[in-house]
């Protein structure tokens, strides 16, 4: 088989660091757990009942990740840009239909994620009953610390927080998830056949808000890491 002959390069692959190696994490696809905090679901006037509700998610294209550290222009079309701090979950094996009981199998590691969003174009699409691809597809919206292995492993609590220009924003715990690790991975496997490399972004805390040229974002997931960023001004 000949090497294809493209018209232009094509992008290098989507990738995230791993702790302690050389090699990279080469990313598949970005999912999003939407709602998947009790008190954050109440902050967006949505509340959630999961005795008669299912997980929902969204997507991000890969080309919006952005490494931890980085500095990242604030983003057009918006007057209010929000952060959402989340622990991200990296599948290191493909699985179908996953049983819950057996979900750990299929996780390599994880790592500290922010959400990035033009909330304004997200709630207006919402009120709309539009796609939200425009409130969340935002370039350099998806932010990834450093992937930690932690093969098989469930994590079940963790202090999550988040800190903006030194002040605490968002604070809570893994264990207050309305649907667990193992209950996003089993339900995702129902619409997918998830793929090593596949990035699930767990859902956020109560306390998000806006964000202005010249903030600093740093966050920390307790027993994963930390996560930083620094809103640029908007690109010319």
């Amino acid at each position: 088989m000949t090497q294809a002959d493209y018209l232009w390069a094509p992008a290098p692959v989507p990738s995230v660091a791993v702790r302690a190696s050389a090699q990279r994490l080469p990313v598949q696809r970005l999912f999003f757990v939407g709602r998947n905090y009790h008190a954050h679901a109440a902050e967006m006037g949505k509340p959630v009942d999961k005795s008669v509700e299912r997980p929902f998610y969204f997507t991000k294209s890969p080309l919006t990740l952005t490494p931890s550290g980085s500095t990242t222009p604030y983003p057009s079309e918006t007057k209010n840009y929000h952060f959402e701090m989340e622990l991200v979950v990296a599948i290191g094996r493909a699985g179908f239909r996953i049983p819950a009981e057996r979900a750990h199998e299929h996780i390599y590691g994880y790592a500290c994620g922010l959400d990035m969003t033009r909330r304004d174009l997200q709630l207006l699409a919402r009120e709309k009953g539009r796609p939200w691809d425009l409130g969340k597809d935002v370039e350099h919206s998806s932010v990834c610390g450093e992937i930690v292995p932690m093969p098989g492993k469930v994590l079940d609590a963790g202090t999550v927080e988040l800190s903006v220009n030194g002040q605490v924003r968002q604070h809570s715990d893994i264990g207050k998830l309305i649907w667990n690790i193992r209950e996003i991975i089993a339900d995702l496997s129902l619409f997918y056949r998830l793929q090593p490399g596949d990035l699930i972004y767990t859902g956020t805390p109560e306390g998000v808000g806006p964000v202005v040229t010249g903030d600093r974002l740093h966050g920390r997931i307790e027993g994963v890491g930390e996560i930083a960023l620094t809103v640029g001004p908007a690109a010319d």
